[in-house]
C-alpha cells in the first residue's frame, strides 16, 4: 500500500541486527489492563459540594496516577467522529505526498513525522506516523477545508477543556490560576494526529516509545483498538479504551509547577501485528518564554523556561536516545 511509511526498508539494518534477539521481545511481559479514574466533569457545573468533590477527584488522580479519564467533557461525539474520518483521509495519502508535505506546503516544517531518525536499535524505534499541527497553522490550511474546519472546532473545545482542568488543578495547589491565562494561549498549543500501522515485528518495537509528555496537560481521544500503557507502581498497565471518555495526563511542566505533587508518568503505545490504531492528542502548553517555577517551598526543581527544557531534551535525545527530562532540572 503506497500510504505506508517504509519502515522495514529504512530500518533494515536495525531489523536484521536485532530481530532474532529475544531480549528485545516485549510480548513476553504480562501486562494487566486497568480502569484509570473516570471523572464526570458535568459535576463542575452543579452545586458547591458536587463541584468540590469533582475537583478533589481530579487532583487525587493527578497525584496518584498522573492519568485519568473524563466524561461529559464538552466535545461532541459527532465532532470526534468527523475528525476521525478526516484523520484517516490524510494518513491514507501516498507516503511520498505525506513526506513531502504536499497538502501542507504552507505549514511549519516537520508537520509530518514518522519513525525515529536517531534510532540506533529497535528499542529506540517508534512504529508510528503523526501530523503535528500548531493551532496557528490550522487557519492556513487552504488545501483541505474539511480537515481544517474539523481541526478548528476540535482545537477550540480542547483548549477550553485544558484551561478548565489546569485551573482546577492549580486551585487544589492553592496556586494562582491566572498563570494559565497569561502563558497558555491557543497559539502555544498544538494537536497531534497519530497512526500506528500494523507491524510485522510487533514484539520487537514500540508503537510509541516510553516517554513522559513535556506539556502541562495532554488530552487524548483514542479508538477502540487499545495499546496505550502507563507505568504504575513499577509495572506497565494497559488502559482500557472507553468510547465515551477522553484520556488526560499530567505533563512534565505541571509536575515541576506543582513541585512534584502531580505526577508526569511514563507511558507508551505497543505495536500491533494485524491492526492499525488511531488517536488524536491535544497538548496544553505555555509559550517558549514562560517561566516554570513552583510557588511551593522548598522547590524541588530550579526555575526554567519551556525553551530551555526543550533544548535540553532535544540534546539528550540526540546524545543518549532518551529524553531524560525533569531530573536535569533538580534544585
Amino acid at each position: 500500500m503506497d500510504y505506508e511509511p517504509p519502515f522495514l526498508e529504512t530500518y533494515k539494518t536495525l531489523v536484521q541486527k536485532h530481530v532474532g534477539d529475544s531480549r528485545n521481545d516485549y510480548s513476553c511481559s504480562i501486562v494487566e489492563r486497568c480502569d484509570i479514574p473516570l471523572i464526570d466533569l458535568s459535576r463542575l457545573n452543579l452545586d458547591y459540594d458536587q463541584r468540590d468533590e469533582c475537583m478533589n477527584e481530579i487532583a487525587e488522580a493527578a497525584r496518584e496516577w498522573g492519568f485519568f479519564q473524563v466524561a461529559n467533557h464538552g466535545i461532541s461525539q459527532e465532532l470526534l467522529e468527523s475528525l476521525q474520518i478526516e484523520q484517516k483521509k490524510v494518513f491514507y495519502q501516498p507516503f511520498l505526498n505525506k513526506s513531502a508535505q504536499a497538502s501542507f506546503s504552507s505549514l511549519s516544517a516537520r508537520t509530518y513525522r514518522w519513525g525515529n531518525a536517531f534510532a540506533t536499535n529497535l528499542r529506540q524505534l517508534s512504529w508510528s506516523e503523526a501530523f503535528h499541527f500548531y493551532l496557528t497553522d490550522i487557519s492556513r490550511m487552504d488545501q483541505d477545508q474539511s480537515l481544517r474546519s474539523s481541526l478548528e472546532a476540535f482545537a477550540t473545545r480542547m483548549f477550553t477543556l485544558g484551561e478548565s482542568l489546569a485551573e482546577v488543578l492549580a486551585c487544589k495547589l492553592n496556586t494562582k490560576s491566572s498563570y494559565f491565562h497569561e502563558h497558555c494561549l491557543p497559539k502555544t498549543c498544538f494537536i497531534r494526529l497519530n497512526r500506528y500501522p500494523p507491524c510485522p515485528i510487533s514484539s520487537k518495537v514500540h508503537g510509541l516509545l516510553p516517554h513522559s509528555d513535556t506539556s502541562f496537560l495532554t488530552i487524548v481521544h483514542q479508538d477502540q483498538v487499545g495499546g496505550l500503557q502507563l507505568m504504575k507502581d513499577g509495572k506497565w498497565v494497559g488502559v482500557k479504551p472507553n468510547p465515551h471518555s477522553l484520556v488526560v495526563n499530567i505533563g512534565d511542566l505541571f509536575q515541576a509547577l506543582s513541585n512534584g505533587v502531580y505526577k508526569s508518568i511514563k507511558h507508551r503505545v505497543v505495536a500491533a501485528e494485524k491492526v492499525e490504531r488511531f488517536s488524536m492528542a491535544f497538548f496544553y502548553c505555555p509559550s517558549e518564554e514562560a517561566v516554570i517555577k513552583s510557588q511551593i517551598k522548598p522547590a524541588m526543581y530550579r526555575k526554567f523556561t519551556l525553551r530551555e527544557y526543550r533544548q535540553q531534551t532535544e540534546k539528550d535525545v540526540k546524545q543518549t536516545g532518551d529524553k531524560v527530562g525533569l531530573s536535569r532540572f533538580l534544585s
